[in-house]
């Protein structure tokens, strides 16, 4: 057993030196790759497919396009290793938000797709949300080629588009329609900070009500309800549902309660008193023609996020009970992205810990994503999904960057996880 133990750890010493020796064209393709613009909106990410492609046809792995939206390729590859053993998927997105024309205004201290080193740090669009992570992926899965006949088993990449927006064209159309998409286990680099690991993310309901009244003249009000004015006091009684109780279960509570320091050290301070509470944020809201009218008309978007574990029924029934208070107001229901977790303490978080813990000397924490990422795809097909990632700096704002040890650490933990996973 002690010679398999130090017979793998060379393996890995390989692996690590393998990344310091190529550090510098991994680092210059994380920068192309930024430049490759793929923003989702409009979602044309076909110039970002061929930097990836390029790169994998340089280093001779197995790779294949597909495309059921042809502007929004998706890449996926499969490796074998030297027999039948666990199944690894490798998951991340090609796919970036994106930018203003008025950046400079916004305060960019670099153009949004640049690339650019300052300070030891990569800027651009995209460069933490996600292409570090998928970066990390697409390194992983050339490493590991290189060390097949060393492990068991499959390892699969999938660079997918369309995450940004939901869309059906990117992991959602590989999972449903590609077997070798699934596998036992998912591995993403979405951005999470080097402190934490994520194995669940709350869910999401988004919701769009209309309000209707006759409307008036402003000087007769007596003669109309004001449409934004029962929105104001419909949004009042949505608030109310931030303090409800969400039943979430004891372990999943207890597990984000331990977390606590370091989620609010990687996604900011509050985050995890709000990562197990219903939250509701407002995005859009429109109404009324006049300063001097009555508005007859006015609708609201709300995104409501769901704690993973919640009594979804129960909060589902508390909005229609809300809502039915109000009837000149109407409902439409856009999307529902049910909380998804696994256990928080499966294998892999245990090997992405330990091999934290011997490249960095602290283990980092299990939490709970606010946001949502592909990963949740394959946990609704009960395969567990772990996401670890880079800190996400200036994520769907300005001066998006990633300091250049923490691409190469997440590359690091990703490659030697990976391996180990393989070789269990």
């Amino acid at each position: 057993m002690l010679g398999l133990r130090i017979f793998k750890m060379s393996i890995k010493t390989e692996i690590l030196s393998w990344i310091e020796n190529e550090k510098n064209e991994i680092i210059a393709f994380l920068q192309e790759f930024i430049r490759a613009e793929s923003p989702n909106p409009p979602g044309d990410t076909t110039a970002a497919a061929n930097v990836v492609s390029t790169l994998l046809n340089k280093h001779e792995v197995p790779f294949r396009w597909v495309a059921p939206q042809k502007t929004m390729p998706n890449i996926i590859g499969t490796i074998n290793g030297t027999s039948s053993g666990r199944h690894l998927v490798l998951n991340g997105h090609i796919d970036v938000f994106p930018v203003t024309e008025n950046f400079k205004q916004e305060g960019w201290i670099t153009p949004p797709w640049s690339g650019e080193v300052i300070e030891k740090k990569i800027y651009g669009r995209g460069s933490t949300d996600m292409k570090c992570g998928t970066s990390a992926s697409i390194w992983t899965y050339i490493i590991l080629n290189k060390f097949k006949t060393e492990f068991s088993g499959k390892l699969t990449l999938t660079c997918v588009s369309d995450e940004e927006t939901f869309g059906p064209w990117g992991s959602r159309w590989l999972i449903d329609n590609e077997p070798e998409a699934l596998g036992d286990c998912c591995l993403n680099g979405e951005p999470s900070s080097p402190f934490t690991i994520r194995y669940g993310e709350k869910g999401l309901l988004w919701l769009t009500f209309k309000v209707r009244t006759d409307g008036s003249h402003g000087a007769y009000t007596h003669l109309s309800k004001s449409a934004t004015l029962i929105a104001t006091d419909l949004i009042k009684e949505l608030q109310t549902l931030e303090a409800l109780d969400p039943e979430v279960p004891f372990n999943l509570l207890n597990a984000q309660q331990k977390s606590a320091d370091a989620f609010d050290q990687g996604m900011g301070i509050g985050a995890s008193i709000i990562a197990p509470k219903i939250t509701l944020n407002i995005g859009t809201i429109s109404g009324g023609l006049k300063n001097n009218m009555v508005p007859s008309e006015c609708s609201f978007e709300a995104d409501i996020r769901l704690p993973v574990g919640c009594n979804l029924d129960k909060i589902l029934n508390s909005i229609d009970e809300i809502t039915k208070k109000f009837p000149a107001v109407s409902m439409e229901q856009n999307m529902l992205n049910p909380p998804s977790h696994c256990d928080p303490d499966g294998d892999m978080m245990q090997i992405l810990k330990r091999n934290v813990q011997e490249l960095k000397g602290f283990q980092p924490e299990p939490v709970v994503s606010l946001g949502g990422t592909d990963a949740r795809l394959w946990r609704y097909n009960n395969i567990p999904a772990y996401v670890y990632g880079p800190t996400p700096t200036g994520m769907g704002s300005i001066n998006e960057n990633v300091p250049i040890d923490d691409y190469l650490h997440i590359l690091r933990t990703h490659a030697l996880s990976a391996y180990d996973y393989l070789t269990k």
